[in-house]
């Protein structure tokens, strides 16, 4: 089966998806564009239908608070530089303007809709992670579409996602979904970044989203650290190594979804298919590594590198030759080789006994910390390479 081919399979019998729409797609100068919204609403009640009366389960994790905010706020707002506190009390007044204009869009539908609001705190304890899924399977079996934002209000800097296409590249383990749709203001992924190669291509299909150079094809993030395309293809691997596939669209275009889904074969596809990963990880791996951002780094040798990357071995003590970060046991760090990262996992060591012990043989850590010790710095059970970080 080629690409097109399973693309056309997976968008006709996916059960469960997870859509994502920005604030470049759903505002304007103006503050939300209640046009885009209603069709939105439009083509998530028809792609919930399937044959037989059965019906798909649908999340969709919607930006905008900020903006709907934005435009009822005074003058002063814009004119002021806008600090965090800002953008916060901004989220504050425009979240439940952002949710009534959902409310009244998906009630002329006949469908009743749930605000879940997250912050990475949430996802990161275990306990939390296991009552929140519960939470959207309840919401789901009852036929409610959740509506998830991140808790802008209440969210610091070391509690955030980043951006909503990270949290909804979270939300596809969460909830298990078998399809991923980002919409974005762009028509697609280019082959190569605009600022450089203005007349770059669409890229129908992206095979192997883990061997792109997000760099180059994106310029790096945009000026803030959120957003663009570059967040869009790290929440794409995510996906991928879920085994779960991304289909980028260009949301403002009216009836996109609806379109994308009901192509013909031999039709130019719509957006950019990024295929699912030829090998799943499993979804305790997957929230192990993506709990939260890395608490420092671990530099290693060639020889431990090799033996990571080839053997699918543990990580020793005598294969780390520095370290970043005041990090304490059980923090997730990345691990580096010659400048590039390799991936991440859950140290054993505290970083002031890794350092004692870097470089050691098992001997010799016993001699330092006696024999009460891990003979890993960081096992493989905890350990993913290749992550999306």
């Amino acid at each position: 089966m080629n690409w097109q081919q399973e693309r056309h399979r997976i968008l006709t019998e996916a059960r469960c998806i997870v859509v994502k729409v920005g604030s470049a797609v759903l505002t304007s100068a103006q503050g939300l564009d209640n046009a885009v919204l209603e069709n939105l609403a439009c083509q998530l009640a028809a792609l919930r239908k399937l044959p037989h009366g059965e019906q798909r389960r649908i999340v969709l994790v919607s930006s905008g608070a900020v903006a709907a905010g934005r435009a009822v706020l005074p003058s002063s707002f814009s004119e002021a530089p806008v600090t965090l506190a800002a953008r916060q009390g901004a989220a504050a007044v425009g979240q439940g303007r952002l949710m009534h204009h959902y409310d009244v869009a998906f009630a002329t539908h006949g469908i009743s809709i749930a605000q879940v609001l997250l912050t990475r705190d949430d996802l990161r304890s275990r306990r939390r992670f296991l009552n929140i899924r519960n939470t959207f399977a309840e919401l789901l079996g009852w036929g409610v579409l959740p509506i998830v934002n991140e808790n802008d209000t209440v969210s610091v800097q070391e509690l955030k996602f980043g951006d909503n296409d990270c949290l909804a590249s979270l939300l596809v383990n969460v909830v298990e979904a078998e399809l991923f749709i980002n919409l974005t203001s762009a028509n697609g992924v280019l082959a190569a970044n605009p600022q450089t190669h203005p007349h770059a291509a669409i890229l129908p299909c992206i095979e192997e989203v883990h061997r792109l150079n997000l760099d180059d094809i994106c310029g790096g993030k945009t000026s803030v650290g959120t957003g663009g395309m570059y967040s869009k293809l790290l929440a794409a691997r995510r996906a991928a190594q879920l085994g779960v596939p991304t289909l980028i669209l260009p949301g403002r275009q009216p009836d996109i979804i609806t379109r994308a889904l009901s192509q013909n074969a031999g039709e130019p596809l719509l957006g950019t298919w990024v295929c699912p990963g030829k090998r799943s990880i499993s979804r305790r791996k997957f929230w192990m590594a993506y709990q939260s951002d890395p608490a420092g780094c671990v530099h290693i040798d060639t020889g431990a590198a090799h033996a990571l990357s080839h053997n699918g071995s543990s990580l020793l003590p005598c294969g780390i030759v520095r370290l970043e970060g005041n990090f304490q046991q059980g923090a997730l760090v990345r691990i580096m080789h010659e400048g590039r990262s390799l991936g991440v996992g859950l140290t054993n060591y505290p970083a002031t006994e890794l350092k004692k012990i870097m470089g050691l043989k098992r001997h010799e850590i016993a001699a330092i910390l006696g024999d009460a010790h891990y003979p890993e710095a960081i096992h493989r059970d905890h350990l993913l390479l290749d992550a999306a970080v």
